[in-house]
């Protein structure tokens, strides 16, 4: 029986999520919040969800863009370059912005009377991203169980698992990921070298999977 709301970026790991969940996802929610990337990310969030007949929806939350202070909503020019570990990487932070999205996914949750919200964070984001360490993730199941007449929790299964990780559960499922997007700097191809990129690369060499990306660099 299907139960769950799932965020989907259209990224690896939610895309990964997606097809390793199908079975009880019930609805998939894409945010619009005016990233460099979002353009890119949406259409293959769609496409999957057209491919395994699950409802899509694309939510804009344009204050997101228009109010906070990010580097990954102030063009490519200001994107950092190297990998998630280093300093000058939490420019990319977008503050709050699991919790907001996360939010709005509870609440359709309950409006569908679904009883889960899922979440692909992982292991390599908790360096860099609060709102993906595990005790956010606690936290937040927490006030939404309590927050919420049917009780709703979060799953995310991924909290503690490497990108390379589950790029090798995508492999057992088949997946082709040159149909999803990862780099913050959104532009025609993968630039192969800023945060994003280069843990992609990893992640699939880890995996043992064979990159297709078509990347600048």
């Amino acid at each position: 029986m299907k139960d769950a709301v799932l965020i989907l970026s259209g990224g690896m790991d939610s895309v990964t999520l997606l097809y390793d969940q199908r079975d009880r996802i019930a609805l998939a929610v894409t945010f619009d919040y005016g990233s460099n990337h979002n353009a890119r990310e949406i259409p293959f969030a769609r496409l999957h969800c057209q491919r395994l007949g699950i409802d899509h929806l694309v939510i804009p939350l344009s204050f997101i863009g228009e109010y906070f202070e990010s580097s990954l909503l102030a063009g490519s020019d200001v994107i950092p370059e190297g990998n998630y570990d280093d300093e000058n990487m939490r420019s990319t932070v977008v503050p709050f912005r699991n919790g907001i999205m996360l939010s709005v996914a509870v609440g359709l949750a309950e409006s569908h009377g679904l009883k889960f919200v899922m979440m692909a964070n992982h292991g390599g984001d908790h360096a860099i991203y609060p709102d993906c360490r595990p005790e956010f993730v606690t936290a937040f199941s927490e006030a939404a169980r309590t927050g919420t007449y049917p009780g709703i929790t979060l799953i995310c299964p991924f909290t503690n698992l490497t990108k390379g990780q589950i790029a090798a559960r995508g492999r057992e499922l088949g997946i082709d990921y040159s149909e999803t997007w990862s780099c913050y700097k959104g532009g025609v191809h993968h630039c192969g070298r800023c945060g994003t990129c280069v843990e992609r690369k990893e992640a699939m060499a880890e995996a043992g999977v064979t990159d297709t990306t078509v990347y600048e660099n």
